[in-house]
């Protein structure tokens, strides 16, 4: 199958090297990579009917650029896929937006990270019936065995998606804590890389995340490199307030997307609050600049 796909980064490169070792033939194209497309309607010109686009730019302006462009060079029965981080509320609008003009929107929730190209990506996907069997075998290429699946229509996918990273949130920072809590004992000098590789097998709190746990700390066992500061995508956010809105307590979620706001932070003015009432109230001893 040929396939176009914007945006050649770490994700959408990756992508594109996996399909082409399938051998499916892929159209590039990026602001900085021009060797395969010089522009939108240069990759749009190349592809055989039905046209097939996937975009894998980030999130907010520049995919709605694109898919605003691209809606103007495909035709009728062509599909655009958002393989992104898109909030699901910006996919239902788009597809709404795109069938306008009789082009197929699919939304691509997708999963793998850098290790996709070998392992594959899992993916989540919001399409009509139609449109899926069009990219399907792109699909299934891209994903593990079994990895893969039609969530429901358009928006569906970016839903399941932003749930998915919700629920990474938490993962990762009961690892985190756990391990702190480990490397903070009085009693016992523990090497967390060896507990790690134990937890790896056979252990009920096995998992990926906890498999590249135990490979960061075989290369730097006390994570001297780096700096206990932790951005956020967005897709954490965006799950909180779907729990509020459902009226889901979602606490593990909520405190996990909390902590990483308090990462950013040298030194929290909430917390100097904290240690100024406890001076003010019990006459705690403080430590000052």
């Amino acid at each position: 199958m040929k396939i176009g796909m914007v945006g050649l980064g770490r994700m959408g490169g990756n992508m594109a090297e996996r399909l082409r070792r399938s051998g499916h033939e892929v159209v590039g194209y990026s602001r900085s990579y021009t060797k395969e497309a010089s522009s939108l309607a240069d990759l749009a010109g190349k592809l055989p009917k039905p046209a097939v686009v996937w975009v894998m730019v980030p999130a907010g302006g520049p995919t709605e650029q694109n898919i605003s462009e691209l809606t103007e060079l495909l035709q009728p029965g062509d599909v655009i896929i958002d393989g992104g981080n898109s909030n699901f509320r910006d996919s239902i609008r788009r597809a709404e937006e795109v069938q306008k003009s009789g082009i197929h929107f699919v939304d691509a929730g997708t999963s793998g990270g850098v290790w996709g190209l070998t392992e594959g990506y899992s993916l989540m996907v919001g399409a009509g019936e139609e449109a899926f069997a069009i990219i399907e075998p792109v699909i299934k290429t891209l994903a593990p065995e079994n990895g893969y699946g039609r969530m429901g229509p358009p928006g569906s996918g970016h839903f399941v998606k932003m749930v998915h990273n919700g629920i990474e949130y938490g993962m990762m920072q009961a690892y985190g804590e756990g391990f702190e809590i480990l490397r903070s004992s009085a009693e016992f000098d523990l090497d967390l890389r060896q507990i790690a590789e134990v937890w790896r097998r056979g252990s009920v709190v096995r998992s990926w995340l906890l498999d590249l746990a135990a490979h960061a700390l075989e290369s730097d066992p006390d994570l001297e490199s780096l700096r206990g500061y932790a951005e956020d995508s967005g897709e954490g956010r965006w799950t909180v307030v779907e729990a509020i809105n459902t009226g889901v307590p979602a606490p593990v979620i909520s405190a996990a997307l909390f902590a990483r706001f308090a990462s950013r932070q040298d030194d929290s003015f909430a917390m100097k609050v904290v240690a100024a009432l406890r001076k003010e109230f019990g006459g705690h001893a403080v430590k000052t600049e």
